[in-house]
């Protein structure tokens, strides 16, 4: 008969103390094939003078064991921009690494894998935005920190789902163009006087959510709160209870102590959550990030043994990217 984690004994599971955070999801028997990686990972660290930044959508297992910062896309930002350490491994996507590069331009900063890209960061070009300033001259354009450092370099200004509004609002002007996210956007322009001229890019987690499985959620879970990320499409945010952005639908969870609670994000979100708050009921429909899913323990471990892959800027996209992105965090 397999032992659960309440049955092992305690002394039997290698890193007791790291086990223990996360085990509530990782079962006992499953935990020695990761503890090795673990293991090396924070020795691995320490040797390379090396912090660990992961995103709010990393499994458990990078999230609440090897991990020195972790949160939304605003909150690595802002700590790529304050840590000391020589080294950052980014355990996310391709343009938080890079945003990472360009608030450390001297300190080496790896992510575990080339291929973890966005959707959103995908839909947009340099070019696109050149043509949009022709179209719309004087227009000031928002910029989604989903993106390349070519087009950060581009814009006006970055944003965060956490501070869009605070971002646009504080222009002091009549119309923007925000970018890429299109829900994003319209979501926004639901909150402010502000015109908002949208981009058509979407991201594949959230825009597959639909009103429908909200109404199925309430139905098969009666008096559960639904919370949404704002990159869902507006249909679907009107049938929800509360919507901000990773960091914010955390915060809603540890303030307000839904008794059953479901949040319409990447998988990973909730699972973290979840491991927090032991005595909420977490329903999990939810939908998986390719991209983030392509960070594992034994990538993270190889990045840091080889100090592969690093991510360099064009120091000339990088100059202006930069900018953009440290006008966002003047503003909070």
């Amino acid at each position: 008969m397999l032992q659960t984690a309440s049955d092992t004994p305690r002394a039997s599971v290698p890193l007791p103390e790291i086990y223990h955070r996360v085990e509530r999801h990782i079962p006992a028997f499953e935990w020695p094939l990761l503890a090795g990686d673990i293991a090396a990972i924070l020795k691995l660290k320490k040797e390379r003078n090396a912090v660990l930044l992961a995103h709010n959508y990393q499994t458990p297992d990078i999230f609440h064991t090897v991990s020195d910062i972790v949160g939304d896309s605003l909150a690595l930002a802002r700590e790529a921009a304050r840590t000391d350490a020589e080294v950052i491994v980014l355990a996310g996507v391709h343009f938080m690494a890079e945003t990472a590069k360009l608030l450390n331009p001297q300190k080496t900063v790896l992510i575990p894998d080339l291929e973890a890209g966005c959707s959103l960061a995908a839909s947009i070009t340099a070019a696109d935005i050149r043509l949009l300033r022709q179209r719309h001259p004087g227009v000031p354009i928002v910029t989604y920190v989903n993106t390349s450092a070519a087009v950060k370099a581009e814009s006006d200004i970055c944003c965060t789902s956490s501070n869009a509004i605070k971002i646009i609002e504080s222009l002091g002007v009549p119309r923007v163009i925000m970018l890429p996210d299109e829900y994003l956007a319209r979501n926004t322009a639901a909150q402010t006087r502000v015109e908002i001229i949208a981009w058509k890019g979407h991201c594949e987690v959230h825009e597959r959510f639909t009103p429908e499985d909200v109404r199925s959620l309430r139905e098969s879970h009666p008096g559960i709160t639904v919370l949404a990320h704002p990159e869902c499409p507006p249909e679907v945010i009107a049938e929800c209870d509360f919507t901000g952005s990773t960091a914010a639908m955390a915060d809603y969870v540890g303030k307000e102590r839904p008794a059953r609670v479901v949040l319409l994000t990447e998988c990973s979100m909730s699972d973290n959550v979840a491991l927090q708050h032991p005595d909420l009921e977490f329903v999990r429909p939810c939908n998986l990030c390719p991209h983030m899913k392509r960070i594992t323990l034994p990538k993270i471990r190889h990045a840091l043994q080889t100090m592969t892959h690093e991510i360099t800027v064009d120091p000339a996209i990088a100059e202006r990217a930069r900018r953009a992105v440290e006008r966002m965090l003047e503003l909070g």
